[in-house]
């Protein structure tokens, strides 16, 4: 069972869609701790800022492409993550180190390469989103 008191890793984004970079991204998370929050940016009908116009997906959808994909590889929600709706975050800022660490997480070339933006467009091209 998701444990709300145990250190967990927060991952935040849009999720347009979940993809094989995100799934990797969350290995890597739930590696570290055993527990991942998903955040999930209330970008429906809104800009996620600069570059960031393209949100076809709503909170329902995103929920579903993500506990698909991590079913795929055995994650189960309320277990392993929980998924979060948060407002549309585009700033975070701290005052000065009080036990959280930032991390940016490196992969090959070819995970590094998937794209949402991509998917998104091929998507559209095969009929299967507006």
């Amino acid at each position: 069972m998701f444990d709300w008191k145990k250190p967990t890793v927060q991952m935040l984004g849009r999720w347009q869609p979940w993809h094989d970079g995100h799934q990797a991204l969350f290995k890597r998370c739930v590696s570290k701790t055993g527990q991942v929050i998903i955040q999930v940016r209330d970008v429906a009908g809104a800009s996620g800022g600069d570059g960031q116009d393209d949100n076809p997906f709503n909170w329902d959808d995103v929920c579903k492409n993500i506990e698909m994909g991590l079913e795929r590889d055995n994650f189960l929600r309320g277990v392993h993550y929980e998924i979060m709706l948060v407002p549309n975050i585009t700033n975070i800022s701290y005052g000065r180190g009080v036990g959280y660490a930032f991390e940016e997480e490196t992969f090959d070339d070819e995970t590094h390469s998937i794209s949402a933006t991509k998917i998104r467009k091929e998507l559209r091209e095969k009929g299967e989103l507006e």
